[in-house]
Protein backbone atom coordinates (compact mmCIF):
# COMPACT_ATOMS: atom_id res chain seq x y z
CA UNK A 1 0.00 0.00 0.00
CA UNK A 2 1.26 3.57 -0.91
CA UNK A 3 0.90 6.12 1.81
CA UNK A 4 1.36 9.81 1.63
CA UNK A 5 1.48 12.02 5.17
CA UNK A 6 1.17 15.52 4.13
CA UNK A 7 2.28 17.71 7.24
CA UNK A 8 0.71 21.25 7.66
CA UNK A 9 1.96 23.96 9.82
CA UNK A 10 -0.14 24.12 12.43
CA UNK A 11 0.57 24.35 15.87
CA UNK A 12 3.30 21.52 16.72
CA UNK A 13 1.46 19.58 19.47
CA UNK A 14 -1.19 18.65 16.71
CA UNK A 15 1.30 17.20 14.15
CA UNK A 16 0.76 13.29 14.72
CA UNK A 17 3.36 11.13 16.56
CA UNK A 18 4.79 9.41 13.75
CA UNK A 19 5.96 6.32 15.29
CA UNK A 20 2.26 6.12 16.30
CA UNK A 21 0.97 5.44 12.53
CA UNK A 22 0.19 1.97 11.32
CA UNK A 23 3.14 1.78 8.71
CA UNK A 24 7.11 2.90 9.43
CA UNK A 25 8.14 6.35 7.83
CA UNK A 26 10.54 4.54 5.51
CA UNK A 27 7.00 3.13 3.87
CA UNK A 28 5.65 6.63 3.10
CA UNK A 29 6.25 9.75 1.31
CA UNK A 30 6.11 12.82 3.44
CA UNK A 31 5.08 16.44 1.97
CA UNK A 32 5.61 19.59 4.14
CA UNK A 33 3.25 22.54 3.88
CA UNK A 34 4.34 25.81 4.57
CA UNK A 35 5.61 25.41 8.18
CA UNK A 36 4.73 21.43 7.54
CA UNK A 37 8.14 21.05 6.00
CA UNK A 38 9.95 22.14 9.30
CA UNK A 39 8.05 20.01 11.70
CA UNK A 40 9.17 16.90 9.46
CA UNK A 41 12.63 18.20 9.46
CA UNK A 42 12.28 18.46 13.47
CA UNK A 43 11.04 14.75 13.81
CA UNK A 44 13.81 13.49 11.40
CA UNK A 45 11.99 12.84 8.66
CA UNK A 46 13.32 14.41 5.23
CA UNK A 47 10.62 15.16 3.01
CA UNK A 48 9.82 14.07 -1.18
CA UNK A 49 8.62 17.83 -1.24
CA UNK A 50 8.11 21.07 0.91
CA UNK A 51 5.36 23.22 -1.09
CA UNK A 52 3.97 26.70 0.10
CA UNK A 53 4.40 30.43 0.08
CA UNK A 54 6.06 29.85 3.68
CA UNK A 55 5.00 32.87 4.90
CA UNK A 56 4.86 31.73 8.35
CA UNK A 57 8.85 30.86 8.51
CA UNK A 58 11.56 33.43 9.05
CA UNK A 59 14.00 34.09 6.40
CA UNK A 60 16.32 32.05 8.08
CA UNK A 61 13.77 29.27 8.34
CA UNK A 62 13.27 29.21 5.10
CA UNK A 63 17.22 29.04 4.06
CA UNK A 64 17.57 25.85 6.57
CA UNK A 65 15.19 23.98 4.87
CA UNK A 66 16.22 24.69 1.34
CA UNK A 67 19.54 23.76 2.40
CA UNK A 68 17.66 20.14 3.53
CA UNK A 69 14.78 19.47 1.13
CA UNK A 70 15.52 19.02 -2.29
CA UNK A 71 12.41 19.95 -4.06
CA UNK A 72 10.90 23.08 -2.91
CA UNK A 73 7.48 24.77 -4.31
CA UNK A 74 7.38 27.82 -3.68
CA UNK A 75 3.74 29.28 -4.34
CA UNK A 76 2.29 33.51 -4.44
CA UNK A 77 1.01 34.26 -1.12
CA UNK A 78 -2.44 35.83 -2.65
CA UNK A 79 -3.96 32.53 -4.37
CA UNK A 80 -7.26 30.65 -4.25
CA UNK A 81 -6.19 27.78 -2.49
CA UNK A 82 -4.36 26.74 0.57
CA UNK A 83 -1.11 25.85 0.83
CA UNK A 84 -2.28 22.28 2.28
CA UNK A 85 -4.93 21.85 -0.70
CA UNK A 86 -1.93 22.03 -2.86
CA UNK A 87 -0.25 19.53 -0.89
CA UNK A 88 -3.02 17.16 -1.22
CA UNK A 89 -3.45 17.76 -4.95
CA UNK A 90 0.57 17.20 -5.09
CA UNK A 91 -0.01 13.97 -3.07
CA UNK A 92 -2.70 12.81 -5.53
CA UNK A 93 0.50 13.18 -7.97
CA UNK A 94 2.35 9.72 -5.81
CA UNK A 95 -0.91 7.23 -6.89
CA UNK A 96 -1.39 6.74 -3.64
CA UNK A 97 -4.15 4.48 -1.79
CA UNK A 98 -3.74 6.59 1.42
CA UNK A 99 -3.17 10.15 2.10
CA UNK A 100 -2.72 10.93 5.65
CA UNK A 101 -3.04 14.70 6.73
CA UNK A 102 -1.71 15.63 10.34
CA UNK A 103 -1.16 19.41 11.62
CA UNK A 104 -4.55 21.01 10.21
CA UNK A 105 -6.25 21.05 13.80
CA UNK A 106 -5.86 23.76 16.19
CA UNK A 107 -4.73 27.10 15.75
CA UNK A 108 -6.73 28.70 13.11
CA UNK A 109 -10.24 27.18 13.22
CA UNK A 110 -10.61 28.63 9.11
CA UNK A 111 -7.87 26.76 8.23
CA UNK A 112 -9.03 23.71 9.86
CA UNK A 113 -12.02 23.79 8.24
CA UNK A 114 -11.19 24.29 5.03
CA UNK A 115 -8.73 21.29 5.82
CA UNK A 116 -12.24 19.40 6.95
CA UNK A 117 -13.97 20.15 3.15
CA UNK A 118 -11.17 19.80 1.18
CA UNK A 119 -10.44 16.38 2.45
CA UNK A 120 -14.33 15.43 2.30
CA UNK A 121 -14.52 16.72 -1.58
CA UNK A 122 -10.96 14.68 -2.41
CA UNK A 123 -12.85 11.88 -0.87
CA UNK A 124 -15.90 11.83 -3.05
CA UNK A 125 -13.57 13.10 -5.85
CA UNK A 126 -11.17 9.70 -5.71
CA UNK A 127 -13.41 6.82 -4.08
CA UNK A 128 -10.36 4.46 -4.17
CA UNK A 129 -8.04 6.74 -2.34
CA UNK A 130 -8.53 6.61 1.65
CA UNK A 131 -8.13 10.42 2.94
CA UNK A 132 -8.01 10.95 6.56
CA UNK A 133 -7.37 13.97 9.51
CA UNK A 134 -5.04 12.49 11.76
CA UNK A 135 -3.73 13.80 15.37
CA UNK A 136 -2.69 12.18 18.23
CA UNK A 137 -6.10 11.72 19.81
CA UNK A 138 -8.44 11.39 16.44
CA UNK A 139 -8.22 10.20 13.39
CA UNK A 140 -11.19 11.45 11.19
CA UNK A 141 -12.55 10.32 7.64
CA UNK A 142 -15.24 10.32 5.33
CA UNK A 143 -17.75 7.72 4.29
CA UNK A 144 -20.02 7.30 1.08
CA UNK A 145 -22.72 5.04 0.96
CA UNK A 146 -21.67 1.07 1.18
CA UNK A 147 -20.02 -1.08 3.24
CA UNK A 148 -17.22 -0.25 5.04
CA UNK A 149 -15.26 -2.46 7.15
CA UNK A 150 -13.82 -0.93 10.63
CA UNK A 151 -10.03 -2.75 12.27
CA UNK A 152 -9.63 -2.23 15.66
CA UNK A 153 -7.46 0.19 17.45
CA UNK A 154 -6.39 0.29 20.92
CA UNK A 155 -5.31 3.71 20.85
CA UNK A 156 -8.30 4.95 18.56
CA UNK A 157 -10.68 2.77 20.78
CA UNK A 158 -14.26 5.25 20.06
CA UNK A 159 -15.56 5.58 17.34
CA UNK A 160 -18.52 7.94 16.44
CA UNK A 161 -20.39 8.41 13.24
CA UNK A 162 -22.26 12.06 11.97
CA UNK A 163 -24.09 13.14 8.80
CA UNK A 164 -22.09 16.03 6.63
CA UNK A 165 -24.08 18.17 5.00
CA UNK A 166 -26.95 15.57 4.16
CA UNK A 167 -28.83 12.52 5.99
CA UNK A 168 -27.26 9.09 6.36
CA UNK A 169 -29.83 7.30 5.45
CA UNK A 170 -30.82 3.23 6.49
CA UNK A 171 -27.40 2.97 8.58
CA UNK A 172 -26.44 -0.54 10.05
CA UNK A 173 -24.04 -0.94 13.14
CA UNK A 174 -22.62 -4.26 13.25
CA UNK A 175 -19.62 -6.15 15.46
CA UNK A 176 -19.50 -2.67 17.79
CA UNK A 177 -21.16 -2.22 21.54
CA UNK A 178 -24.05 -0.76 20.18
CA UNK A 179 -25.23 -2.03 17.16
CA UNK A 180 -28.43 -0.70 15.10
CA UNK A 181 -30.37 -1.63 12.64
CA UNK A 182 -31.61 0.89 9.91
CA UNK A 183 -31.16 4.21 11.36
CA UNK A 184 -30.96 7.39 9.94
CA UNK A 185 -28.59 10.19 11.15
CA UNK A 186 -29.81 13.84 10.84
CA UNK A 187 -27.86 16.36 9.73
CA UNK A 188 -27.08 17.90 13.51
CA UNK A 189 -27.71 14.71 15.39
CA UNK A 190 -25.12 13.44 17.68
CA UNK A 191 -26.73 10.38 19.09
CA UNK A 192 -23.96 8.36 17.20
CA UNK A 193 -21.07 8.83 19.49
CA UNK A 194 -18.54 7.13 21.47
CA UNK A 195 -19.23 4.08 20.30
CA UNK A 196 -16.60 1.28 20.37
CA UNK A 197 -15.68 -2.44 19.13
CA UNK A 198 -16.83 -5.63 20.60
CA UNK A 199 -13.94 -6.98 18.48
CA UNK A 200 -11.12 -7.29 15.98
CA UNK A 201 -13.34 -5.51 13.47
CA UNK A 202 -17.19 -4.04 12.51
CA UNK A 203 -18.89 -3.27 9.88
CA UNK A 204 -21.06 0.30 8.58
CA UNK A 205 -23.19 0.08 5.92
CA UNK A 206 -26.02 2.75 4.60
CA UNK A 207 -27.47 3.22 1.59
CA UNK A 208 -27.27 7.03 0.95
CA UNK A 209 -25.49 10.02 2.32
CA UNK A 210 -21.99 11.23 3.73
CA UNK A 211 -21.11 10.31 6.88
CA UNK A 212 -18.58 11.38 9.57
CA UNK A 213 -16.16 9.59 11.51
CA UNK A 214 -14.56 10.11 13.60
CA UNK A 215 -12.30 7.98 15.96
CA UNK A 216 -10.94 8.79 19.30
CA UNK A 217 -8.54 8.26 22.85
CA UNK A 218 -9.55 9.83 25.55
Amino acid sequence: MKQVVVCSGGPSKEVVDFNQLSFHSDEAIFIGADRGALWLLEAGILPEVAIGDFDSLTLEEQNFMKKKIKKVIELQMDKDETDTHIAILTALDYKPDKVIVTGVTGGRLDHYEAALHDICRFQLENPTITFAIQNNQNIIQFLTSGTHTINFDSHYKYVSFFSFGEQVKNMKLQGFLYNVEEEYIQVGNAKFTSNELKSQTGTISFTAGICLMIRSSD
